[in-house]
């Protein structure tokens, strides 16, 4: 947790698994994609894959295929 808020993007994308999963945190998809897109935004590719699938299923965002693009 300490290197996701400090900016690690691969930490980031780590704890946002762990949120989708409910590994060691309860499972929040809403918190998920908060860690996701903070990853994202900084050119973490699993991270942009993973905001593209979590827009097109809808999960922890509403559904939308534009932005899953």
């Amino acid at each position: 947790r300490l290197a996701a808020d400090q900016g690690g993007a691969n930490a980031q994308f780590s704890l946002a698994q762990c949120y989708m999963l409910g590994t060691g945190v309860a499972q929040n998809d809403a918190e998920a994609m908060r860690w996701s897109r903070l990853a994202a935004v900084q050119g973490y590719a699993k991270a942009q894959l993973n905001l593209g699938v979590c827009y097109v299923r809808g999960t922890g965002v509403a559904k939308d295929d534009a932005e899953a693009v």
